[in-house]
């Protein structure tokens, strides 16, 4: 699910993802450049979830866990094989007719899914059924696509998406997911500037700085305050503002949208914007998975016996309790899971919109 539902949440914000991939690309200097430099946060960042935004699909650190034995249904008749060697591609028959059909781009750092996209032509691309699932290693279909009928087999084969249609466009998936301007080849496919999320995506184009060297030439996200981060973040996590009546916060799949959540919460607007994207997570690393108190400390800041105790019900539960009943995890489907960043108080069994 590259464009799909994620448009129709921006349009019901009235807003559209932009930043810096519509500079020019001369202006980029790539990674490798600011490593020069910077080497240790480049290669505290390398190691994040960012940073595996997207691959070639051969060259994903994970390829050697794709399953290419054994044969996968889609119903009701449709058998689907997987080939690593020489080159990664994916066949399918319905008895009587075959595809075979290169896998190209594969999207995701893989800790949860890696879902994945070929070139069709220079008009359409085609998010592939199949996605990669880290959890059971194995595959399943890709999210959006699972009640989706394959009324023949070229349409078995996955979703096809307009290359640069400005609503649902392939194209705005390969900018959330690369670094620098995506361009077109001279045979018309999209090449992006640098595979995943990297210096420039959040510091900007940084030619200019690599001359001078100066501060003032690099932009630095931390200048911004806390309700810009939320929109800068959002370029691609999407943004908070426009008409949230139209939001539905109980599709599950929105959790996933967390500036616009995060922006819903009391914490976030009592804190005078002393709360931020920047106070739990550091872009440089990857996400502290399974390190619950990293993030209690993050909390008890504000929320301590001095400032504002917690409640009767914190006490009892103890440490470890405060992602689990304020943040609680959401997954929308099998093996797939999205922290809910509007942080508030959950009825019993809730988790998509806190009571208070």
């Amino acid at each position: 699910m590259l464009a799909s539902k994620p448009i129709r949440f921006l349009a019901a914000l009235g807003l559209a993802a932009v930043g810096y991939a519509q500079q020019d690309s001369a202006a980029y200097v790539g990674s490798q450049t600011c490593k020069a430099c910077h080497p240790a946060p480049y290669e505290r960042q390398s190691k994040s979830e960012h940073a595996g935004a997207l691959y070639r699909a051969a060259e994903h650190p994970l390829a050697g866990s794709f399953p290419a034995t054994g044969e996968w249904l889609r119903p009701p008749n449709i058998q689907f094989q997987f080939q690593m060697r020489p080159d990664f591609r994916v066949r399918a028959t319905d008895g009587q007719d075959r595809m075979d059909l290169p896998v190209e781009w594969a999207f995701g750092s893989g800790q949860q899914a890696v879902t994945f996209v070929t070139r069709v032509n220079e008009d359409w691309y085609l998010e592939h059924y199949w996605s990669y699932y880290a959890a059971p290693h194995s595959w399943g279909p890709t999210p959006g696509q699972q009640d989706l009928k394959a009324e023949d087999l070229p349409r078995a084969m996955g979703q096809i998406y307009k290359t640069l249609d400005p609503a649902s466009g392939i194209r705005g998936c390969f900018e959330c997911h690369s670094t620098g301007p995506v361009t077109w080849s001279a045979a018309r496919e999209l090449r992006p500037g640098e595979a995943g999320v990297h210096c420039e995506s959040c510091h900007g184009p940084g030619r200019r700085h690599a001359q001078t060297t100066l501060a003032k030439d690099i932009d630095n996200p931390k200048r911004r305050s806390a309700a810009a981060l939320n929109q800068f973040c959002g370029r691609c996590h999407r943004p908070p503002g426009g008409d949230t009546s139209k939001v539905d916060w109980n599709y599950a799949w929105n959790v996933r949208h967390q500036p616009v959540y995060l922006s819903e919460s009391a914490c976030f607007r009592k804190s005078r914007g002393k709360l931020s994207c920047l106070t739990c997570h550091d872009p440089h690393d990857p996400l502290r998975r399974n390190d619950a108190a990293y993030y209690e400390e993050k909390c008890a800041r504000c929320h301590n016996e001095k400032t504002q105790p917690p409640a009767v019900e914190c006490r009892r539960a103890g440490s470890g309790g405060c992602l689990d009943c304020h943040m609680p995890r959401v997954s929308p489907q099998a093996y797939l899971q999205f922290t809910n960043h509007w942080i508030g108080v959950y009825g019993v069994g809730a988790k998509l919109k806190p009571v208070r």
